[in-house]
């Protein structure tokens, strides 16, 4: 479905400030149509010469406060003539109209309003943009509750503001809209900061705080700022509601008392430019902010777990580095070395997880880390070159633990076995490059992509390729029985050894991402 964006451009006239303006429209008028128990439709005037005007509907919204009048969306559609006659007089006349008897959609009969809406700014004050259509499905009618009421009326002065072009307020930077919505709890101020009118949820939100009287007839700001536990906090949050009285729009604000947490917005009631109060939504938070506490807790837990097993395995790999010097046959002293090397490569994922929010990490550092450290270890006399190819992406713990240790194996075997010895010299530092090594270099590269939920990874050198009847699944040395076993058992994969038709080797390994 095209979006409120595509659809203003390319249908109608109206400029990027126009469209930015119903995009914060559209952003926060659930509250308005929740208020108005009727289901709001965005309407704007299409290029077009010809008479009468039509209009298109790039967006919808239906309350949660009430049945919907529209079983279907009715964005992207174009209407002309009598079914939209509400909505050219109130663009023509720029007034809200209210006139007419109701409609029926189907089995479902309706109550048509139209409110204007207007840009407020400084190139184009005033200008008509679009025109909100409020349906209130009337298959439920009946008398209307003190909570009903309120409702209402306060539904009205917020279209009026639309019409005005004074609502909704400019967003402050970082601010959600996704809570508090008028379920969850509403006051209404009078001009003086007195409550006119409490519902049950914000009543039971203020006992959360400590406040077990009626909200009626309190100075809401002075009475939030008694019940703070933290009297900066309350004060702020009294200032908030007192800018609100005098038609600004303060960002939300939370206020803590006695273990419960309340959110809170505070919005002017401004109609006709005139302040007469204003409008403060609360929620109780109390319990979402536990479980954040308690998220951030175990997160914390699980990042100092992985600090400590990182520990332990650099412990480990310590001890063994110490009897490598002790033992004085070359068969285990190389044993060692390469229990060492295994050891510290699963380190290192868990130093990653270590310092990670999630049980994820960033893996192409750890392969970079691991292809410096065995290019620094290996044997042969010829300088060898380490280049990484692609990005491994993040990836989930689980899979990274043993991916490592197959790709610590795969290097390993590149620059220990795929060149043959020469002279002794210093391996050249590793560098992670697109160039292409001179001619002759001895390199290693590892490549990786992704492709249909599947990580795709090889490790080819340009060496002397695989002995001539070369099986893997027959060969005795550790680390390829280590590389088959993680490979097609901890990472459900495949792993195929093979030479390459530009000479050396190449191990390509296909990993699932999706775990079942």
């Amino acid at each position: 479905m095209s979006t409120l964006r595509d659809l203003a451009e390319e249908h109608t006239d109206l400029g990027a400030p126009a469209i930015d303006a119903l995009h914060r429209l559209a952003g926060d008028w659930q509250l308005l149509s929740d208020l108005s128990f009727a289901d709001l439709l965005l309407w704007v005037p299409v290029r077009d010469d010809g008479e009468p005007r039509r209009f298109l509907c790039v967006a919808q919204v239906r309350p949660t406060t009430a049945p919907t009048a529209y079983q279907d969306d009715q964005v992207g559609r174009i209407f002309g003539g009598p079914e939209v006659a509400h909505l050219e007089i109130a663009f023509a006349q720029g007034r809200i109209w209210r006139e007419g008897d109701p409609v029926w959609y189907g089995d479902t009969p309706a109550r048509h309003e139209a409110i204007p809406v207007r840009l407020r700014g400084a190139e184009e004050p005033g200008r008509l943009i679009a025109v909100i259509g409020r349906d209130t499905n009337l298959s439920t009618a009946r008398t209307p509750s003190q909570l009903e009421l309120n409702y209402l009326t306060t539904a009205d002065d917020l279209a009026q503001m639309v019409s005005d072009g004074t609502f909704p307020p400019r967003r402050h930077p970082g601010e959600t809209t996704s809570a508090p919505r008028v379920g969850d709890g509403l006051i209404r101020l009078d001009a003086g900061g007195k409550v006119t009118y409490a519902s049950p949820n914000a009543q039971s939100a203020y006992r959360r705080l400590g406040f077990n009287a009626h909200l009626v007839g309190e100075d809401l700001s002075a009475l939030t700022s008694r019940l703070a536990a933290d009297p900066l906090e309350g004060n702020d949050v009294a200032d908030r509601m007192l800018s609100a009285l005098r038609g600004e729009s303060p960002p939300r604000q939370e206020v803590e008392a006695r273990g419960a947490t309340v959110l809170m917005r505070a919005l002017p009631l401004l109609p006709a430019g005139v302040p007469i109060g204003a409008l403060v939504l609360v929620r109780d938070v109390t319990e979402v902010r536990r479980r954040e506490r308690a998220l951030m807790t175990k997160d914390a837990t699980i990042r100092e777990i992985h600090h400590r097993v990182k520990n332990n395995l650099q412990t480990v790999a310590a001890l063994l580095r110490l009897q490598a010097r002790r033992v004085d046959i070359p068969e285990a002293k190389m044993a060692l070395q390469d229990s060492v090397r295994r050891v510290a490569s699963i380190a290192l994922v868990h130093e990653t997880l270590s310092m990670s929010s999630d049980e994820a990490v960033d893996f192409d550092g750890i392969v970079d880390r691991v292809a410096t450290a065995a290019a620094e270890v290996a044997a042969t006399g010829s300088a060898v070159r380490m280049r990484r190819d692609g990005t491994f992406g993040v990836l989930p713990a689980e899979i990274a633990t043993s991916l490592v240790m197959v790709l610590n194996e795969l290097l390993l075997n590149a620059v220990e076995h795929a060149f043959p010895d020469e002279d002794p010299d210093e391996p050249a530092p590793v560098v992670d490059e697109a160039s292409s090594p001179a001619a002759g270099d001895a390199e290693v590269v590892v490549s990786a992509h992704r492709f249909r939920k599947q990580l795709h990874v090889s490790v080819a050198d340009n060496g002397q390729g695989l002995p001539q009847g070369f099986r893997a699944d027959a060969g005795g040395r550790l680390g390829l029985q280590i590389v088959r076993a993680l490979a097609t058992g901890e990472l459900r994969g495949t792993i195929e050894l093979r030479n390459r038709a530009s000479g050396g080797t190449e191990a390509v390994l296909v990993v699932p991402l999706i775990r079942k």
